[in-house]
């Protein structure tokens, strides 16, 4: 199974690795910084040994990444992984935007309900079930998501059960949620952000979340 060091250390961006399994195009890796599209959050992108990874999926709690098929590598080579650092920390940052903002949302309306949610490298969204509009919060959201951000409080993120590779983020007095995916040291990292509604349906919601660069 594949260690994945992207947890232990989202900010790294090299690692020097060995190829584990090979299916033609597909090939898997002891250890990674390619974190695979999951929980809604977009999969990295970088290149094995030169050559470029096409797709990150995830396979139980394997990765298998996907290169071009004329590929040479061969199982047990040595290889180097590079990450693509610009894309990761704008999705890294564009994250955790959306977690502050949907924490927020649900203790600013009760009964609420997320119903979507996606992580892009140029904005995340959230979807709720709501059937008023939703702006109304906005200047609730954007005043208390700027006093988390101004108080660049630590963000610990942590395995709830290891065997099982589950996950959470904590701000230590503000909330603890299972998450599974690449985090920020600090909320102060998120810098400004800004929203917007889209009415995608009768009785739904979205929130559209940019980040400045």
């Amino acid at each position: 199974m594949t260690k994945k060091v992207f947890w232990e250390n989202p900010y790294l961006t090299t690692l020097d690795t060995y190829i584990t399994g090979i299916n033609g195009s597909d090939v898997t890796v002891a250890a990674t910084i390619l974190y695979a599209f999951s929980g809604g959050q977009e999969s990295d992108t970088g290149i094995i040994n030169g050559w470029t990874v096409r797709q990150a999926r995830k396979d139980g709690l394997e990765i298998v990444y996907t290169l071009d098929d004329h590929h040479d590598l061969r199982v047990g080579d040595p290889v180097r992984m590079v990450l693509d650092w610009e894309r990761r920390y704008r999705l890294m940052r564009l994250h955790f935007a959306a977690e502050l903002v949907l924490e927020l949302t649900y203790r600013t309306l009760n009964s609420v309900q997320k119903i979507g949610a996606h992580i892009a490298h140029d904005k995340s969204r959230i979807d709720f079930e709501w059937n008023d509009n939703i702006t109304a919060i906005f200047p609730a959201l954007k005043e208390q998501t700027r006093t988390l951000i101004a108080a660049n409080h630590p963000i610990i993120s942590a395995f709830s059960d290891e065997v099982n590779e589950r996950r959470y983020w904590e701000i230590v007095g503000f909330a603890r949620v299972a998450c599974g995916g690449t985090h920020l040291r600090t909320t102060g990292e998120v810098r400004e952000l800004e929203l917007k509604r889209k009415n995608i349906g009768k009785g739904k919601e979205r929130i559209e979340i940019y980040v400045t660069d």
